[in-house]
């Protein structure tokens, strides 16, 4: 699943779009961690418990997002963004973003870089089996 902050993704075409997706998730504090961060918080500094309860609520958020898009047919997710609020102690995070399907442009098409390339000759390996194709795990080699 591509998942990119633009409305477009360098050396693909947007074949189809399937609207907005989201993932949200809602998190209580937790009151050892006010403590621990109130008692960090006077000397300074980062509050590691804090850091790590945010990233993995975002993680979260994102995982529900495309969960979302990949139910709809779509391999890519453009224009992703987060919002975040709080009501009476509780934090909301949301994940959200246009669930749409691009397609690699081939070497020699306008527009194509190398990776597009790449994966234009893998999906054309892969005609006749039915099977998505993982964009985001498949990495054109190094050289």
């Amino acid at each position: 699943m591509i998942v990119v902050t633009t409305d477009t993704v360098p050396g693909y075409r947007v074949d189809a779009v399937y609207g907005e997706v989201t993932g949200v998730t809602v998190r209580a504090r937790n009151a050892f961690a006010n403590w621990t961060a109130g008692v960090r918080s006077t000397f300074g500094g980062e509050v590691p418990e804090f850091t790590e309860a945010l990233l993995n609520a975002r993680q979260e958020a994102v995982g529900r997002m495309v969960y979302d898009a990949q139910q709809r047919g779509a391999n890519a997710v453009l224009g992703m963004r987060f919002e975040t609020s709080e009501i009476n102690g509780w934090t909301q995070i949301c994940a959200y973003g246009t669930a749409a399907v691009t397609l690699p442009l081939a070497q020699g098409e306008n527009g194509a870089t190398g990776q597009s390339a790449y994966m234009a000759r893998q999906s054309s390996q892969h005609q006749g089996n039915h099977a998505p194709i993982d964009f985001q795990a498949q990495q054109p080699p190094r050289s």
